[in-house]
C-alpha cells in the first residue's frame, strides 16, 4: 500500500486563494483540508476546494488535443494540432489582416499565473485589436476608476475589514463569493470579529443575500439605482457640513468642482428613486461619517449595471470625503510581494485609444467590450472577425445575448479553444487544446495578492505530477507563439518559465533581495516555506504610491461628469426604473460562473438555478412554487421553474448566470443532467455602462406561466 503524503497548496477556484493541505496516496488526492498555518486563510475552506480533486479525476475532462471534423471529434498529437492552428490562423491573417483574428479570455485565466505570464507569447505576434475578456462583464468599472483616479488599473482600494468599525456594502455577497476585488477568506469570522469589537455591517441589495442575512441592517434598493443612494449620502454630508477629507485634501485635485456638481441634487428625490426612505439614508450617512473607522464597498451588483462606473466613482468619493481613503480601517491599497503596480512590467492602462469597428465602443487596456464580440463576427467588412481564440472561457453562457453569440460562432472560418472541457462555447471550435489542471502545475497568485485584505505571499508546487505527454497552458501559448512567429516572419518571444518570471518579481519587489529587505524574498525561499509569509496588514501609502502625474488624486474626469449628467437626466424622468419586473443575478458558494457545474458534490441537493420571485409578484401572476415559467426580455426568453422568496424585493426577480447546459454537443454529463437556464439569454448587448461594461442587472423582464 502506497504511503500517504501531505502537500501544502492553494485553492485557485475563487478569489479567496485559501491555503490547503492535500493528502495524496497512489497518485490520487485522498483528502483536502484547510491549512491552519496559512497566513491569509488560517485554515478556512469552502466546498469548492474539494472540487480540485473532482476536476483532476473528472472523466469528462479533455486530456489530449482534439480536432473536429464535421460533428465528430478525434484525438491528435500536439504537433499536428499546433501546426493546424498556426496554418489556419496565418492563412486568415495573411488574407484579411490581424483584426480578422479575435481572442476571448475567460475568468479562470486570472486564477492561473501561467496564462497571465505567457498568453502574450501567442497573441503578441498576431497583433489583433479584437481582444475580449470576462473583464467587461465583471470589474471593468473598478479598473477604469482606479486608472482615472489613482493612475493604475490595479490600484483598487481594498476594505480593511480587519480593523474597520462601519462596513457599508452595496451589491456584494462575500458570504457566498469569499470576497471579490477583496480577497477575504473566512469572511464570516472576520465579520464576527468586526461586530464583537462594536462595529456593524450595513448591506444594500435587491435580495436579502447570505451576507445581508448576517448584517446588522439590510435595505432593499431598486436595481440600477445605487447611484441615487450614494449621491444622497454625499449630498446629506454636504448639506450638513460634514465633509472632512483631512490630509487627502492636500493632494486631491478637483474637489471643489466635484462638490459643486453634487450640490445640484436633492436628497429626497434621490431617496424616492432608489426606494430607501430618506430618514434611513440620513441615519446611514450620519453613522458612517461619525464612525471612528469606516469603509464603503460595492461589487458586482453596482458594477454590472447601466451606471457602474458612476457608482464606483461615488464609492471612492464617499471614502475620500469622509477621510477614510488610505486609512487604517478604511479603503486601503495592498503592497504585494510581486508588485504589478510599480514593477517593470507594470501596465497602468489606457481608455478609448481605439474603438470597436461596428459600434465604436471604447477599448480599455487593449480589450474591447465583450458585448461587441458577436456583432464583430456577424457584420461583414474590413476587420470582420473570421477566426476566434478562446482560453478558459464560456462566453455563450457568461456574456450578454448568449444565443446571438452561439449563432455567430457557427459562422467562423476557424476557432481554437484552449480548455479542458467540451462545453457550450468550445463545441464550436475546430481545435481544442487541453492544458493541465490546477493540481498538476505550480501556482502563484499574481492578481489576488494585489486585492487581499492582508499582505501575504506563498508559492504552491504541483500536488500531482502532470500526466505523460500533457502540457501546461504556458507551454501551449509558447509553442503556438513560436509557430505563429515563424509563419508571420516575426521574432519569437524569449521562452522564460512562469517560475523564472515570478522569481524575478519577488526579488525585485518590495520585500525582495534587490530592495535589501530583511526577508530577501525569492522563489527559492518560498519553496522552502510552502505555507508562505505574513507581510503584515495594509498600510497607508499615499501619495507615494499614486501613479498619476505629480502624485495627485484625480477626483474627476470629463467622462465622470458626463455620467453624472446622464444619471441626472434619468432621475428627472421619474419612475421608469420601477415599471414591471427587473432581473438580477445571484451567487452561490458552491458555484463560480459556468465552470463549477460538472461536479456532483457541488450541484447535489436542492436546485439552485431557479427563478426567485417575491410571493406577491407570484400571486399577482397566478404562479405557484415549482411551476415552469417563461421569462422574456427585449432580446430573448427562457423557461425555468420559479420559487417564492421573501428575500426578494418586490418587483425584482433573480436568476443566476452560468447555467443553461442544454446545448447539443457538450460533454459534461453532470451539468447536462440539471441544465437550468442561462440568464444571459435575457441580457442585452446594447445595455452598457460608459466603460463598456455590460449592464447585466436591472434588465426589464416579464414572467408568465409557461
Amino acid at each position: 500500500m502506497t504511503e500517504a503524503t501531505v502537500h501544502r497548496g492553494v485553492c485557485n477556484l475563487c478569489e479567496a486563494i485559501c491555503g490547503l493541505e492535500f493528502t495524496v496516496a497512489g497518485g490520487r488526492i485522498q483528502s483536502v483540508r484547510g491549512n491552519q498555518d496559512d497566513p491569509l486563510s488560517h485554515g478556512h475552506i469552502c466546498p469548492k476546494a474539494v472540487a480540485l480533486k473532482d476536476i483532476h479525476e473528472d472523466p469528462d475532462r479533455l486530456r489530449r488535443p482534439m480536432i473536429r471534423e464535421g460533428e465528430q471529434w478525434r484525438e491528435v498529437s500536439w504537433e499536428v494540432a499546433f501546426d493546424r492552428v498556426a496554418d489556419e490562423l496565418a492563412r486568415i491573417h495573411d488574407a484579411h489582416g490581424a483584426d480578422a483574428i479575435g481572442a476571448y479570455f475567460g475568468n479562470p485565466n486570472v486564477h492561473n499565473f501561467g496564462s497571465l505570464t505567457h498568453a502574450q507569447n501567442f497573441l503578441g505576434p498576431i497583433k489583433t485589436r479584437n481582444r475580449f475578456s470576462a473583464t467587461s462583464v465583471d470589474q471593468l468599472p473598478h479598473q477604469l476608476l482606479a486608472y482615472w483616479m489613482y493612475g493604475h488599473q490595479l490600484m483598487v482600494p481594498i476594505p480593511d475589514i480587519d480593523h474597520t468599525q462601519y462596513f457599508l456594502v452595496l451589491g456584494a455577497n462575500p458570504m457566498a463569493s469569499n470576497g471579490s476585488l477583496m480577497t477575504v477568506p473566512d469572511f464570516r469570522n472576520r465579520l464576527k470579529r468586526l461586530q464583537q469589537r462594536g462595529g456593524q455591517m450595513v448591506v444594500l441589495d435587491p435580495r436579502r443575500t447570505e451576507t445581508a442575512a448576517v448584517a446588522d441592517a439590510h435595505h432593499f434598493v431598486r436595481p440600477g439605482t445605487d447611484a441615487a443612494f450614494l449621491l444622497a449620502v454625499l449630498c446629506i454630508w454636504l448639506r450638513d457640513g460634514r465633509i472632512k477629507p483631512g490630509r487627502l485634501e492636500d493632494f486631491a485635485d478637483g474637489l471643489e468642482a466635484v462638490l459643486e456638481a453634487l450640490s445640484g441634487f436633492d436628497p429626497a428625490s434621490l431617496a424616492s428613486y432608489c426606494g430607501i426612505e430618506l430618514k434611513q439614508i440620513e441615519t446611514i450617512a450620519e453613522d458612517f461619517i461619525s464612525a471612528e473607522l469606516a469603509v464603503c464597498y460595492g461589487r458586482m451588483g453596482v458594477s454590472v449595471q447601466a451606471h457602474g462606473t458612476l457608482c464606483q466613482w461615488l464609492i471612492q468619493l464617499i471614502n475620500l470625503l469622509s477621510g477614510n481613503l488610505d486609512r487604517r480601517g478604511g479603503a486601503m491599497f495592498t503592497r504585494p510581494a510581486v508588485d504589478l503596480v510599480e514593477g517593470q512590467s507594470s501596465k497602468p492602462g489606457h481608455f478609448n485609444v481605439w474603438q470597436s469597428r461596428v459600434r465604436g465602443l471604447p477599448e480599455f487596456g487593449g480589450e474591447l467590450p465583450c458585448s461587441a464580440l458577436a456583432e464583430e463576427i456577424l457584420t461583414p467588412g474590413d476587420g470582420q472577425i473570421r477566426a476566434l481564440v478562446t482560453s478558459a472561457g464560456n462566453p455563450v453562457l457568461s456574456t450578454p445575448n448568449g444565443r446571438q453569440l452561439d449563432a455567430a460562432l457557427e459562422q467562423l472560418d476557424f476557432m481554437l479553444s484552449i480548455d479542458i472541457y467540451l462545453n457550450e462555447t468550445t463545441r464550436h471550435a475546430h481545435v481544442i487544446l487541453p492544458p493541465t489542471c490546477a493540481v498538476e502545475h505550480d501556482h502563484y497568485d499574481l492578481i489576488f495578492h494585489s486585492f487581499a485584505v492582508h499582505n501575504t505571499t506563498r508559492y504552491a508546487q504541483p500536488v500531482l505530477p502532470a500526466p505523460e505527454g500533457a502540457l501546461h497552458d504556458w507551454q501551449i501559448f509558447t509553442a503556438l507563439g513560436e509557430r505563429m512567429s515563424e509563419r508571420l516572419g516575426k521574432p519569437a518571444r524569449p521562452a522564460l518559465t512562469p517560475a523564472q518570471i515570478i522569481d524575478f518579481g519577488l526579488q525585485a519587489g518590495p520585500y525582495g533581495a534587490m530592495q535589501k529587505h530583511e526577508l530577501a524574498l525569492s522563489l527559492e525561499k518560498l519553496k522552502a516555506n510552502p505555507t508562505g509569509f505574513d507581510l503584515g496588514p495594509l498600510q497607508p501609502c499615499l501619495p507615494q504610491r499614486l501613479q498619476t502625474q505629480g502624485k495627485r488624486i484625480r477626483c474627476h474626469t470629463p467622462e465622470l461628469f458626463e455620467a453624472l449628467q446622464r444619471f441626472a437626466a434619468e432621475l428627472q424622468q421619474g419612475g421608469e426604473a420601477t415599471d414591471g419586473l427587473q432581473l438580477i443575478g445571484r451567487r452561490h458558494v458552491r458555484s463560480n460562473n459556468s465552470w463549477m457545474h460538472n461536479f456532483h458534490r457541488l450541484v447535489k441537493g436542492p436546485s439552485r438555478h431557479e427563478l426567485l420571485m417575491h410571493p406577491e409578484d407570484m400571486q399577482s401572476r397566478g404562479l405557484a412554487d415549482g411551476q415552469q415559467v417563461r421569462v422574456r426580455s427585449r432580446i430573448g426568453e427562457v423557461q425555468i421553474e420559479c420559487r417564492g422568496s421573501e428575500d426578494m424585493m418586490p418587483g425584482v426577480v433573480s436568476l443566476p448566470h452560468g447555467w443553461g447546459h442544454n446545448r447539443p454537443g457538450i460533454r459534461q454529463q453532470v451539468a447536462a443532467a440539471q441544465p437550468g437556464a442561462s440568464n444571459n439569454d435575457l441580457t442585452d448587448t446594447q445595455a452598457l455602462d460608459i466603460s463598456g461594461n455590460a449592464a447585466l442587472n436591472g434588465v426589464k423582464v416579464t414572467v408568465e406561466a409557461a
